[in-house]
């Protein structure tokens, strides 16, 4: 992994999992890492150990951030913090998200997987973008999942107020994930800008994601997750090399190169049909700009 001194991170969801592994590893390798967490406690606990993992030749130690994705008004306190705080992000990671949670709504009434994974990050990138123009070759990498195969959006109940399934909305929501950086990039491209959207998953990784789970999948997850599933810090690999690789270009999407992409190095994938519809993406851009009040600065 290239060197990243002077390359200023912001990683959502970064106290955990996937987002302290990609979060611990670009620290390592020299950035300033922000920490955009929920729970500024359990913030400055990640990043304090972080920082006593760096070698003694870096010399950034992590900052925090509160962010809560399922509030547009923190969103706006954070995005806010950021852009006094740095004239430049190099490196945005929308990494935070929610599984399988009964159904309920964030503070602006979004049902919360769509509203915690696709728009808290949506509006979090249109406030950070005069920050990330403001770099040489921004990127924004947003973490989706192999479960968006199965997504599907219904722009006629967004709120999902018919037959609400906590699988299917997750799912929903990581195909979101993919519309959205598809149409970025387009956008970002169509304005002839230098920073870039890319996507990656982390395959069948262990991580926090499955503590809604009920207490049976939970104990079959533990037998069978030693010999099927991988580490985060392996599950990392596909955001970091988004990331970090020099070679990536726009539009690119990571995962494990292993059978059926749960495990293993990252390599690009291919994405769903679904996920490649132009229209679907202009029409979730639109109804995320209207839903959220943030338009991005192009």
């Amino acid at each position: 992994m290239p060197d990243q001194t002077g390359r200023v991170a912001v990683v959502t969801g970064a106290t955990s999992g996937i987002g302290l592994e990609t979060a611990r590893v670009l620290a390592e390798r020299g950035a300033k890492v922000v920490l955009a967490c929920r729970s500024a406690e359990k913030g400055r606990a990640a990043a304090a150990g972080i920082a006593a993992g760096l070698p003694t030749s870096v010399a950034a130690e992590p900052e925090v951030v509160e962010l809560d994705l399922g509030s547009l008004a923190s969103v706006r306190r954070a995005a806010e913090e950021l852009r006094e705080q740095h004239p430049q992000i190099d490196l945005l990671i929308n990494n935070a998200g929610v599984m399988d949670v009964p159904f309920g709504t964030t503070e602006d009434g979004f049902e919360l997987h769509l509203g915690i994974n696709h728009f808290g990050h949506f509006a979090l990138t249109g406030l950070l973008l005069p920050r990330l123009m403001a770099a040489p070759d921004a990127r924004i990498v947003t973490v989706s999942s192999l479960v968006h195969t199965r997504g599907r959006i219904d722009f006629d109940d967004l709120g999902y107020h018919r037959a609400y399934k906590p699988d299917a909305a997750y799912c929903r929501s990581k195909l979101a994930n993919l519309l959205f950086t598809f149409e970025l990039q387009r956008r970002l491209a169509a304005a002839g800008l230098p920073a870039v959207a890319l996507a990656a998953h982390p395959g069948f990784s262990r991580t926090e994601l499955f503590r809604h789970e009920s207490f049976v999948l939970k104990a079959a997850m533990l037998a069978v997750g030693p010999f099927m599933m991988q580490s985060a810090a392996m599950g990392a690999l596909p955001t970091l090399r988004a990331a970090a690789d020099p070679h990536a270009l726009g539009g690119t999407y990571y995962g494990p190169g292993g059978r059926k992409e749960q495990t293993g190095h990252p390599i690009v994938v291919e994405a769903s049909r679904a996920a490649h519809d132009d229209e679907a993406q202009r029409r979730l851009w639109a109804e995320s700009e209207k839903l959220t009040d943030v338009v991005f600065p192009f």
